[in-house]
């Protein structure tokens, strides 16, 4: 299970990510307590598995504290040069698949069935005058 938490391990990390993250991030104010190590992980959980924010585990700590660090990383294009620069390392592989209904169209019958109206009954005067519904 700790792998699937933390696919990189802390040497890996601190040998070829953390100089890159000290490079690039010029946020001024006071450090994280959690450390990069966590955030990173944390972020990659995210990505490969697609969960929400809030159903992050709590081994990386408070939910909002990683989204609000992934967001301004994200602003700044700190955490995707990132990425692109192991990318082009050769230290992680990155696939994006984007499907959506530009891609990929639904079948006719797909959508939903259609709904049906309520129906009304209708006044019919039948022969003597008198009013039906039929």
């Amino acid at each position: 299970m700790k792998d699937r938490l933390f696919p990189l391990s802390k040497s890996f990390f601190e040998k070829a990510i953390e100089p890159l993250i000290h490079a690039q991030y010029k946020r001024q104010g006071r450090p994280s307590n959690k450390g990069n190590y966590l955030f990173f992980c944390g972020v990659l959980y995210v990505l490969r598995t697609g969960i929400s924010w809030r159903d992050l585990p709590r081994c990386f700590g408070p939910w909002s504290t990683l989204y609000m660090r992934f967001r301004r990383s994200s602003e700044n294009g700190l955490f995707w040069s990132l990425l692109y620069t192991l990318q082009q390392k050769k230290k992680i592989n990155i696939e994006i698949v984007w499907v959506d209904s530009t891609t990929v169209t639904v079948h006719r019958h797909g959508g939903g069935a259609i709904k049906k109206k309520a129906h009304k009954p209708l006044d019919v005067e039948g022969e003597d005058g008198a009013q039906k519904y039929t």
